[in-house]
């Protein structure tokens, strides 16, 4: 049955569950993270994974690539569902995952799906039994797998039999186009070896991940149309800061306003010392603002101008974003809804009442020269003007007591 959320039409597809989220199937794009510890390390990696669900990373994958890391799994599983967070856990593996999966049975139990790249499981004949050993791992276990092919790593053997196809024609395409078919072409082909195996369609996933946002745009509106596989949405190696956030957005937006995605993961470079969280809220608000998600009240801000020299307005913006992130753990849990309401921080008088009417909540500072007062909207009306030195917390308390009041409790 296809779905329609807020006007986007999303592609259907056969739903799979993976531990206790469902991935496609018109279920609500899920938002999936990395860990980047030595997962060997139990305490660092429990850390990570806890402080990325807590984040609202609804899925966490971790690197499973030696004999050290697959014995650490299970410990870091119990850690972390010992904290009442039953976060799936996904295992990515290269080269050996068919021995380190064999080899450690309470890994591959402790796991809720596994991560295989078609283009290192091996070659010729050793890939047949490397890449067959794994999802026969997998169907013992009844765990789905993710088919993640990637043009860093794409199958050579394919990609040179599909260059000298290409050759022999009158109009060769170009090597980017053969590029693009390979991945494609890679991803399907091992889908299909899975189900000669035995796995059906429900416990498949695929992605095609590349580093260039076009190329991201055509493999998947291509890859959509030729199969009805939960598809996984993620520009790999998006880069740091400023610019991983605007190439990931900038690729997977256009996809997801086509339907396409059933669930992203935004794959920043932490800085030195960095959040690795980040790339669990900007994927978080990706799909807010595209009205895909309701995670968390977004806070609306003007951006200033010459009638806001004053810092006032930047400074209530932040600590109100800062006070409804910290505070939406214990709301959602106990309030039903508050993920959807809005707040607006306004700068000055031009745009701030306006915008402050559209929102649930808003308040709207005084501009240079203006009178020194900020007025409060509740549900479009004015109800009340705020002054002096505590108008932050005032308005927090506001906040408080409208989620008090408009919001359902759970119990």
């Amino acid at each position: 049955m296809t779905k329609v959320v807020n006007e986007i039409v999303r592609r259907e597809s056969v739903p799979v569950e993976v531990g206790n989220v469902t991935i496609g199937g018109g279920a609500p794009v899920v938002v999936q993270s990395m860990t980047n510890t030595d997962t060997a390390d139990v305490d660092a990696t429990a850390k990570q994974v806890l402080q990325l669900a807590q984040a609202g990373s609804e899925i966490v994958r971790i690197t499973v690539d030696r004999e050290e890391a697959a014995a650490a799994v299970p410990r870091i599983r119990d850690i972390v569902y010992n904290q009442g967070l039953e976060v799936p856990l996904v295992g990515d593996f290269h080269y050996i995952g068919h021995q380190l999966l064999t080899k450690h049975p309470d890994c591959a139990e402790a796991l809720s799906k596994y991560r295989i790249n078609p283009g290192n499981v091996g070659f010729r004949e050793k890939r047949d039994i490397q890449f067959s050993t794994m999802i026969e791992v997998a169907l013992k276990y009844e765990r789905p797998v993710r088919i993640g092919v990637n043009w860093g790593s794409l199958d050579q053997e394919l990609l040179t039999h599909l260059m000298d196809e290409n050759a022999k024609k009158g109009s060769p395409l170009k090597a980017v186009e053969i590029t693009r078919e390979a991945m494609i072409q890679s991803a399907l082909l091992s889908a299909e070896r899975a189900h000669k195996i035995g796995m059906g369609s429900e416990k498949i996933i695929i992605s095609c991940k590349v580093s260039e946002v076009q190329d991201l745009i055509r493999i998947y509106s291509e890859l959509s149309k030729r199969c009805n596989y939960a598809l996984h949405l993620g520009l790999t190696e998006a880069g740091m800061g400023s610019k991983g956030i605007v190439a990931s957005t900038a690729g997977m937006a256009v996809l997801l306003q086509q339907g396409i995605g059933d669930t992203i993961r935004v794959s920043l470079t932490p800085e030195p010392g960095g959040d690795r969280t980040r790339e669990v809220i900007v994927a978080q608000e990706m799909l807010q603002t595209m009205g895909l998600r309701s995670f968390i009240p977004l806070v609306t801000a003007c951006p200033g101008c010459g009638r806001t020299t004053s810092t006032v307005f930047q400074e209530l913006a932040m600590k109100i974003q800062t006070y409804i992130r910290e505070r939406m753990p214990e709301w959602s849990e106990t309030y039903s809804g508050v993920e959807e309401m809005s707040v607006a921080v306004m700068g000055c008088i031009v745009n701030g009442p306006g915008e402050s009417k559209h929102a649930n909540l808003g308040i709207s500072l005084p501009g240079t020269g203006e009178e020194p007062s900020a007025p409060v909207f509740i549900d479009g009306q004015k109800e009340m003007t705020l002054r002096g030195p505590k108008i932050a917390e005032e308005f927090q308390k506001i906040i408080d007591q409208y989620v008090k009041r408009n919001y359902r409790r759970r119990y």
